[in-house]
């Protein structure tokens, strides 16, 4: 499919101007079927219906999201600019500080989320993988999405968290709706509201200290945030921060690398040939196909990048996902090879804001690639695969695959 709307015209900075919406619902469906014409627009692009810039190629998203003193989070890493309006929601501790707050934040969760703890769950973890995908061997015909991706991080990580037990449905629904605020009011983000109410109210509760079982991680958030000195309504948030990086992005990551397999069956022989290739495929899985497709950062003084002139308070759009495709960084980029060293791939982000759950997506994936290669001698599409529009993400609803046992 291609994209009309980019102009060779530039506005008075030098950006080449972008007339489509990068957030309609043709190009969330198949964003990769733009990127090649807005990376060749130029570096820097202008989308005149948002008043936002863009940058597609790897070196400018590279630069954006690794010098955050000159294009900062704590404005909103969203379409929405904090300095000028009253955000709708909360920001996150997490993604929309900058230092030195986000300093304090992110060594509590980074004290929690310690290799040797995560390590640690591993033996479970490989327990739970093992026998889900034995009871999919048994069927032969599943979903991918709904009986994998989605029921394998559900199984695991809500526990390990310490979440209350009953309502955990909710959890997909509020991860999908945050990562939807990102991006305008449009008519996929009212629809990721309906009934949203009910599942804000659970994850408020569910974050509390005494709802959080002795134990998980969860309490020991609020335990470590504690001594910090941070309050208890952001120790809440900072929970609620593990809710979408340790759950829905890894739903999205581990769907996502199941669809390239069931589109290059050859890579999946080639990992079932040679197992050390499970990490370089969950990698190459990201820069191929990657969950997290854009955000945003602003500028916080003048600036030029790649010779566009960007004044402060300028909304600029990184398409991740662009620059992981970017032939003027990858070779044969348009190419999903599970043998590519995929170093400096920007799937989880760039500098100090990179991806809060990318140990435990990767943990996860890992273990569960590892059980699945060991099982199914082949993993092939059965039917027609559904998309599940997002303004920042890039997921799967369904995946209908069929198996051949190993």
């Amino acid at each position: 499919m291609k994209i009309q709307g980019i102009e060779s015209r530039t506005d008075d900075g030098g950006a080449a101007i972008v007339e489509i919406d990068p957030f309609s619902r043709d190009v969330l469906a198949d964003p990769y079927a733009f990127h090649p014409q807005l990376r060749d627009a130029g570096p820097v692009v202008w989308f005149p219906k948002y008043g936002v810039f863009g940058v597609a190629r790897y070196g400018e998203v590279k630069t954006v999201l690794s010098d955050w003193q000159t294009y900062c989070s704590s404005r909103g890493v969203g379409l929405a600019d904090f300095a000028r309006e009253i955000p709708w929601r909360t920001p996150s501790l997490q993604l929309e500080r900058d230092p030195p707050l986000h300093a304090a934040t992110r060594g509590v969760m980074n004290k929690v989320v310690a290799l040797p703890r995560l390590k640690s769950l591993a033996p479970h973890w490989k327990q739970v993988a093992a026998e889900l995908v034995e009871s999919l061997a048994g069927r032969r015909r599943f979903d991918a999405v709904q009986d994998l991706a989605e029921q394998f991080p559900l199984r695991i990580f809500p526990d390990t968290l310490g979440l209350l037990k009953e309502g955990r449905e909710n959890l997909l629904a509020y991860a999908t709706s945050t990562f939807n605020a990102f991006g305008p009011r449009n008519d996929v983000f009212l629809e990721s509201q309906v009934g949203l109410d009910a599942a804000q109210a659970w994850i408020a509760e569910a974050c509390r200290y005494e709802n959080l079982a002795p134990g998980g991680w969860g309490r020991d958030v609020h335990d470590a945030a504690a001594e910090a000195g941070i309050s208890e309504g952001e120790r809440e948030l900072l929970v609620r921060s593990f809710l979408s990086a340790g759950i829905d992005t890894t739903i999205n990551g581990i769907g996502n690398l199941l669809h390239a397999f069931t589109l290059h069956p050859t890579e999946w022989q080639k990992l079932r040939s040679d197992r050390s290739l499970i990490k370089r495929a969950f990698e190459e899985g990201l820069r191929w196909q990657g969950t997290a497709q854009s955000f945003f950062r602003t500028t916080t003084r003048e600036t030029e990048l790649s010779g566009v002139r960007l004044p402060e308070g300028a909304k600029i759009i990184a398409f991740l996902a662009a620059a992981n495709r970017d032939p003027r960084h990858w070779p044969d980029a348009e190419r999903f090879d599970i043998t590519r060293q995929t170093s400096g791939h920007v799937g989880f982000g760039y500098g100090i804001h990179q991806c809060l759950g990318q140990m435990i997506a990767r943990q996860e994936s890992e273990i569960l690639l590892e059980a699945l290669s060991s099982r199914f001698a082949s993993f092939r599409a059965a039917g027609v695969s559904e998309r599940r529009l997002n303004n920042t993400l890039f997921a799967l609803r369904s995946l209908p695959v069929e198996v051949d046992l190993a």
